[in-house]
C-alpha cells in the first residue's frame, strides 16, 4: 500500500473517532449539569482540560462557560479537533481513498458531515441543549463501526483503519479517567459521596461502559471503574484492550510476530501493552492516577509519532502535525 493511502486511512479513522469522543465528552458534562446539586454549579473548564487544548481555548474565548466550551468543541473551525473540523478532515481523507473503503462507509461519512454542517447553522440551538446533537453523532459512530466490522476485508486498509481508531479511543478514554479523578471533585471530602458516584456513573456512560460495569461489578466503586476503563483486556473501550487491538493490527501489517519487533512503533507499543498488563487500579490510584494517565498519554503520542515515521510519507495529506 502507498504510504499516502495508509496515511489517509489512518487519519480518516482517527478524526472520525475523535469527533465521536468529543460528542461523548460534551454529552457526559451536559448530563452532569442536570444531575449535580445546584450549589456546585456547572463545571465546563475540566472539559477543555480533557482535550489538552486549554491554551488555544483561552486565546479564542474569555472564560469556560457552557456556551463557549460547547461552541469550541462542536463547531469552531479555528479548533482543529472540534467535531466540525474533525468531520471535514475525515471526509476529505475519505474522499481521496474512496475506492479503498466500502461505499456504505463513504455514504455514512457524507451523511454525518452534512448533519454536522447543518447543525452548525443553528449552533445556538445545539449550545442550549446539545443532547440530541451529541446522541446523533454517537449513533452514527456506532453505525460506522458496524460497517467497518461487517463489510471490510481484514487487509492492510482495515488494519491501518482499526489501528488509528484504537489508538484514538485509548487516548480519549485515558483523558476521561484523568479529568474525573483530578478535576471534577470540589474537595477530598466529596470522595464516596452521592456526587462522587454521580460523576463516576456519568464517566461510565460517556465511555458506553455503564451497563458493562453494572454487569461485571454492580455498585459503583472508583477503583473498579478505573480497572474496567484502563486495564480490562476485553472491554472494547478500555485502554488496554484498545492498545492490544492496535498492536495486533500493527503486527498484521508488518508480518512480525507479536513479542518481537522490527521497528520503533512495534517496540514502543509492545512495551506499553506489556506494562499495562501488570498494573492494577489500586496500585495506580495509590501512586497518583493523574500522573499515570498523563504519562500514558505521552507514551501514546510517542507511539503515534513512531507509526508516522515508520509508515507514512514525509508530507501527510491531512494532517498528523495537528495531533494533540
Amino acid at each position: 500500500m502507498l504510504s499516502r493511502v495508509a496515511d489517509a486511512v489512518y487519519w480518516m479513522s482517527r478524526y472520525l473517532e475523535r469527533a465521536f469522543n468529543q460528542a461523548r465528552f460534551i454529552d457526559v458534562n451536559w448530563l452532569l449539569t442536570l444531575d449535580t446539586p445546584d450549589h456546585y454549579g456547572e463545571q465546563w473548564e475540566p472539559l477543555v482540560s480533557t482535550t489538552g487544548d486549554s491554551e488555544l481555548f483561552y486565546k479564542l474565548y474569555e472564560r469556560a462557560s457552557r456556551k463557549n466550551v460547547i461552541q469550541f468543541m462542536t463547531f469552531d473551525l479555528n479548533y482543529t479537533n472540534s467535531i466540525r473540523s474533525c468531520m471535514r478532515y475525515a471526509r476529505e481523507n475519505a474522499r481521496t481513498i474512496r475506492e479503498m473503503i466500502p461505499t456504505e462507509m463513504w455514504e455514512e461519512i457524507n451523511i454525518l458531515y452534512h448533519f454536522v454542517e447543518r447543525a452548525a447553522t443553528r449552533s445556538d440551538e445545539v449550545v442550549n441543549n446539545p443532547f440530541a446533537f451529541c446522541s446523533e453523532v454517537k449513533r452514527r459512530g456506532f453505525v460506522l463501526g458496524g460497517i467497518t466490522s461487517s463489510s471490510m476485508a481484514r487487509d492492510e486498509v482495515f488494519n491501518f483503519l482499526n489501528m488509528g481508531r484504537m489508538l484514538e479511543r485509548a487516548d480519549k478514554t485515558s483523558r476521561l479517567v484523568d479529568v474525573k479523578y483530578f478535576l471534577l471533585l470540589p474537595s477530598a471530602q466529596d470522595v464516596n459521596t452521592t456526587l462522587d458516584h454521580i460523576q463516576w456513573s456519568a464517566l461510565l456512560k460517556a465511555a458506553s461502559a455503564f451497563q458493562a460495569y453494572r454487569h461485571l461489578y454492580g455498585p459503583i466503586q472508583p477503583e473498579r471503574v478505573v480497572e474496567l476503563l484502563l486495564f480490562d483486556h476485553e472491554f472494547p473501550r478500555g485502554v488496554l484492550h484498545c492498545l492490544g487491538e492496535a498492536q495486533h493490527c500493527l503486527h498484521e501489517i508488518t508480518g512480525t510476530r507479536v513479542g518481537h519487533f522490527s521497528n520503533e512503533a512495534e517496540k514502543k507499543l509492545g512495551l506499553l501493552v506489556a506494562e499495562l498488563s501488570f498494573h492494577s487500579a489500586l496500585e495506580v490510584i495509590a501512586d497518583g492516577l493523574h500522573e499515570f494517565t498523563d504519562n500514558l498519554q505521552k507514551r501514546m503520542n510517542n507511539i503515534d509519532a513512531a507509526i508516522s515515521d515508520t509508515f507514512f510519507s514525509p508530507s501527510p495529506l491531512l494532517d498528523s502535525s495537528q495531533e494533540q
